[in-house]
């Protein structure tokens, strides 16, 4: 059967639509944090897809005009219209059974952990039915406070599908359906943007960023536990419901290194993950407030205290496994290898005695049991997390 061009047209165009409306079925809001933005979060507002609910500003006390700005949207109906209005949930009764009583301790929870937070004001004063929202920090608190005060505002008001975009415009709108679509439509918890994996990544991302990333994602690798991912330190991500309310969003890290230390919180409460290839984008306006030499030592210190943590939570108290021990006994031999080996220099560049051959064979035998100790817990661990790929 022959089908003409209107008929093409008129099914193509009824596919995009029900693939709308698929997707207009689940509340999806995007947290923008904000910092000395007021030059390019315009151009975030505007350039935001029609599907998105809530756009959830965080200024993180700019000191520009970011929040004047986003208020202006505010007051424009034109981009603050929505036809759907939310909830808080905390704001809610909870109706107790006797069955109910650990849903009424996370209840309870929810409320209290607000203290926890970086102080904050919403601007809005239909903050149930606006579509842009205002959230201005009272302290600085770095970019990792930003998103975690975003993120507890759509726990609160029950968002099926939460994303990050950077405030200063390096992020293309038209890839966030693609990041979304994953959570809402598979029930992945965590979805994250790629871009080393872009064909155009080694010429487009500066080199100096592209080592750092490539350092820290092997390192988050090992601390995560979600070995097959790369380009850690993207912001541009999507994460359901579930996943919002597995961890405790207060104590995500501050700084700089909340992309790598929100994958080790996650991997802990067992949610599974994927990895969306998106677009590097560099040199639309945006001022760069990280400085790479400096933020390196602090999220590689940042990853060895996860790496034990998760260890020690994972792997001890929740679900006990032998890479917990083989990982721990890697860690002592080499402590006593090293012990070996400085004594091996020591002695040869000094000549104050021969080298004591029982010395050597130690030396030997600890790197040797402690590196397969080492590879073998690996081994176990990128198995045993192959689950939580979809």
């Amino acid at each position: 059967m022959k089908i003409n061009k209107y008929e093409f047209n008129l099914r193509t165009k009824l596919v995009l639509y029900l693939l709308l409306i698929m997707i207009n079925n689940k509340t999806i809001a995007v947290v923008v944090p904000s910092y000395n933005e007021g030059k390019q979060i315009g151009e975030v507002i505007e350039s935001m897809p029609s599907f998105v609910d809530r756009i959830i500003i965080v200024n993180d006390t700019s000191k520009d005009d970011t929040a004047d700005v986003v208020s202006k949207y505010i007051n424009t109906s034109n981009y603050n219209e929505s036809s759907i209005e939310l909830k808080n949930l905390t704001l809610g009764k909870f109706i107790a059974t006797k069955y109910n009583y650990a849903d009424k301790v996370n209840f309870e929870q929810n409320i209290k952990e607000k203290d926890y937070f970086s102080k904050s004001k919403v601007y809005n004063v239909n903050v149930n039915t606006d579509r842009v929202i205002l959230i201005n920090h009272i302290e600085n608190g770095g970019v990792g406070a930003a998103i975690a005060t975003g993120y507890k505002w759509c726990k609160d008001y029950n968002i099926d599908c939460t994303a990050v975009m950077a405030g200063d415009g390096q992020m293309d709108p038209d890839e966030l359906e693609s990041i979304c679509r994953p959570v809402i439509n598979e029930g992945v918890d965590y979805v994250k943007g790629n871009r080393l994996i872009h064909r155009s990544s080694w010429l487009v991302i500066p080199k100096v960023r592209f080592f750092g990333n490539s350092i820290l994602s092997i390192l988050t690798k090992m601390a995560s536990g979600y070995w097959r991912i790369s380009d850690t330190q993207t912001g541009y991500t999507a994460i359901s419901n579930k996943a919002l309310n597995a961890i405790r969003l207060y104590d995500i890290y501050k700084s700089y290194g909340m992309p790598n230390d929100m994958l080790v919180k996650l991997n802990i409460a067992y949610c599974t993950l994927r990895e969306i290839e998106i677009k590097p984008i560099y040199n639309v306006g945006e001022e760069s407030k990280m400085k790479v030499m400096k933020v390196i030592p602090t999220v590689m210190w940042l990853l060895v205290k996860s790496f034990f943590k998760r260890l020690w939570i994972k792997y001890l108290f929740r679900d006990f496994h032998p890479l917990f021990l083989l990982y721990n006994l890697s860690i002592i031999l080499s402590f006593f290898a090293t012990y070996y080996g400085v004594k091996i220099g020591y002695l040869w560049l000094t000549h104050l005695r021969p080298i004591n051959s029982l010395t050597i064979m130690a030396f030997i035998f600890l790197s040797i049991t402690s590196l397969q100790s080492f590879f073998f817990a690996m081994w176990m661990d990128i198995q045993d997390n192959e689950r939580l790929y979809k």
